[in-house]
């Protein structure tokens, strides 16, 4: 069932929709700041990719909406992929934060939190393992004025404050580039028997 907050920030209050379906995705279009620059691609601002992975089971998608009009910011929950490594633990088991992404004009606003504490308000969040993989060419290193590295210590600031932790993995995508980032929250309730596996996958080794 789709809920929504009130999100205030310096440019005014933005309205945080969780939960949201394709019908509700469609009556919103994106805002001018989102797109492709020179050295970045938002990754999901094409309405049909989007309304794809909202009609997915067990998925999540979490919109950021200005004035009830426009998306200023989005945030996916998804679980992996059949052929991702992280799928070998089972159905149910872990779920990916997919995507946070806010618009250059309003990322003054710590949206990002925003969108990550309706993302994460969940009553079963505590039976799974949530992951987050930062690739450093999915960045938007020249809006943000950061390099590789400040950007990459700012995601694990952002993370930890959600109780993840920087985990390690041999995990070919993540280990292409020094500053890739690969951060997971295990939940309270998963079990230890569970966790000793996730451990072995984060290295290959199946459970």
């Amino acid at each position: 069932m789709q809920q929504e907050t009130v999100w205030p920030t310096p440019m005014g209050d933005v309205t945080i929709l969780r939960h949201c379906s394709v019908e509700c995705i469609r009556e919103y279009a994106f805002g001018d700041q989102f797109g492709s620059y020179a050295q970045y691609k938002s990754l999901y601002t094409h309405r049909d990719s989007l309304e794809d992975i909202a009609s997915r089971k067990d998925t999540s998608v979490t919109l950021a909406v200005n004035d009830h009009t426009q998306i200023v910011g989005l945030g996916l929950l998804s679980p992996p992929e059949p052929d991702e490594r992280w799928a070998g633990l089972g159905s149910g088991v872990m779920t990916e934060v997919k995507a946070v992404e806010v618009s250059r004009r309003w990322r003054k606003g710590r949206l990002a939190r925003g969108i990550l504490t309706a993302l994460l308000f969940d009553p079963d969040i505590e039976e799974r393992i949530i992951y987050m993989v930062g690739y450093s060419w999915t960045w938007d290193l020249d809006g943000s004025g950061l390099s590789a590295q400040e950007y990459r210590n700012m995601l694990i600031r952002l993370f930890t404050a959600f109780k993840f932790q920087e985990l390690q993995t041999n995990e070919p995508n993540v280990c292409l580039k020094p500053e890739n980032l690969f951060m997971g929250r295990i939940g309270s309730a998963v079990s230890e028997e569970i966790q000793k596996s996730f451990k072995w996958l984060r290295f290959g080794v199946a459970p």
